[in-house]
């Protein structure tokens, strides 16, 4: 009776939850955290590792289009159902070896998995399995290369392992790792195309061995990744240096700068080399702030590792402190220098333009004040001529009263044409001058309105 009422009310749940309307990507975004679990190992087993990047000038869909199509193309090989890429991973088990697929943002990865079916020492590939033609022709170019040995500690004890390793040798890496479960041997260099990891299982369970090798392929997978970063910080450090010295060479022109136009020269010189650091910006931000992110989820990868000091050798932390901890030092100062040579650049120019527009400023006016002059001068002749001008006025208004008058003697008897005309002489005069007089009045009273 318990069973049937939990039954029932699970039931009830299960119908209410249908009541919801659910996010399209809710369930996607709850699996993402599972999408990528680390594959159970049966040790003794081979892993190997390959990460492909992108070729120059491919575009992304079509480059993911054909990794999909190279994935099927196994899958029927193999005899084995067609994968689903849409979720970027993809795992297959073809009984002699399981492949494990997943596509990043900059890179595509194939780990394969294989029984070790040789003793120790013998070189042995997980590859040896896959069909030849196939794993030929794998999309992208090579970036990573890894082999992975795991072994019991049976089979290969720690200290058997550490008394071959020469002095002479590359530096040797060594440390215990899951808190002494295990043990990793590595010396981070390439053996015949592949760099190489030996982990010993002292106490690991399966999904332990699967989750440290993962992690000791993504610190090799991230670690060269963080690196893509470093030729590009040097071949951008000898920009930026030459940069910094010609800015250099610009602002003590302008210290010297005589006037306005080598001013404008200099700006001109201060324009062309902003756009060229910043087109270098463009260029490399993406890739030195992904050369950031790399270096983060590798030491972070590291972490995980929990690692033991073995005395005389390095661990991987140390390691990578020592080795790539500068490079990466390197990538972020050239990140810096860029940035704030672009904002040298534009305070250099903002002062300069600030100068340039001053000096405009100072040029205009100068040209207000002389047409000014020019007026006041103007001002000054027509107030000259103004005398003239009710002369004239004058001589043509008496003109027309003389006609007049003589047109009206009849009239104006005994008066004469000639007294009338006299008469009118002053008076014409003494209108024209106060109607002028009156005129400028107005028109500088306007013109004080119009400066106040």
């Amino acid at each position: 009776m318990l069973a049937i009422g939990e039954t029932a009310r699970t039931t009830r749940k299960i119908r209410s939850m249908s009541l919801f309307e659910e996010h399209p990507l809710r369930r996607d975004l709850n699996d993402e955290v599972h999408a990528r679990p680390p594959v159970p190992m049966d040790v003794p087993e081979v892993v190997t590792y390959l990460a492909f990047v992108r070729e120059e000038g491919v575009d992304a869909v079509a480059r993911a289009a054909e990794e999909d199509a190279h994935l099927r193309r196994l899958a029927r090989q193999l005899g084995l159902p067609e994968p689903d890429t849409g979720n970027d991973h993809v795992f297959l088990d073809a009984g002699e070896f399981r492949l494990k697929w997943q596509r990043h943002n900059e890179f595509s990865s194939y780990a394969f998995y294989r029984q070790a079916d040789v003793p120790p020492g013998d070189d042995e590939s997980a590859l040896l399995a896959v069909p030849a033609e196939w794993r030929k022709h794998i999309p992208g170019q090579l970036i990573v290369a890894t082999h992975v040995e795991v072994r019991t500690v049976a089979e290969v004890p720690p200290d058997g392992v550490m008394s071959r390793l020469s002095p002479q040798g590359p530096t040797q890496v060594v440390a215990r790792v899951a808190d002494g479960a295990g043990w990793v041997f590595t010396d981070f260099q390439i053996h015949d195309g592949f760099s190489r990891f030996l982990l010993i299982d002292v106490s690991l369970t399966p999904r332990q061995s699967g989750r440290l090798v993962q992690r000791l392929l993504e610190i090799e997978t991230y670690r060269i990744m963080a690196l893509l970063a470093f030729p590009v910080a040097k071949a951008v450090g000898r920009q930026v240096s030459g940069a910094e010295l010609e800015l250099a060479d610009l602002m003590d022109v302008i210290g010297r700068a005589r006037d306005a136009e080598d001013e404008r020269g200099v700006l001109a010189g201060l324009t062309r080399l902003a756009a060229d650091v910043e087109r270098s910006v463009a260029r490399t931000t993406y890739r030195f702030g992904a050369a950031a992110a790399y270096y983060r989820l590798m030491q972070q990868r590291i972490d995980e590792l929990r690692e033991s000091r073995v005395a005389g050798f390095p661990t991987i932390l140390e390691f990578m402190e020592r080795r790539l901890a500068p490079a990466m030092a390197t990538c972020e100062t050239i990140a810096r220098r860029q940035e704030e040579l672009s904002g040298r650049i534009a305070r250099n120019s903002q002062l300069l333009r600030t100068r340039v527009d001053v000096e405009l400023e100072r040029q205009n006016q100068a040209l207000l004040e002389q047409m000014n002059r020019r007026a006041k001068l103007q001002l000054r002749l027509q107030e000259t001529v103004e005398g003239l001008s009710i002369v004239a006025i004058t001589y043509y208004g008496s003109q027309l009263v003389h006609y007049l008058a003589k047109g009206a003697a009849a009239w104006i008897a005994p008066v004469s044409p000639e007294v009338v005309t006299a008469v009118a002489i002053p008076t014409i005069a003494g209108l024209v001058f106060l109607g002028l007089r009156r005129m400028r009045r107005e028109v500088a009273s306007e013109a004080e309105k119009i400066d106040g």
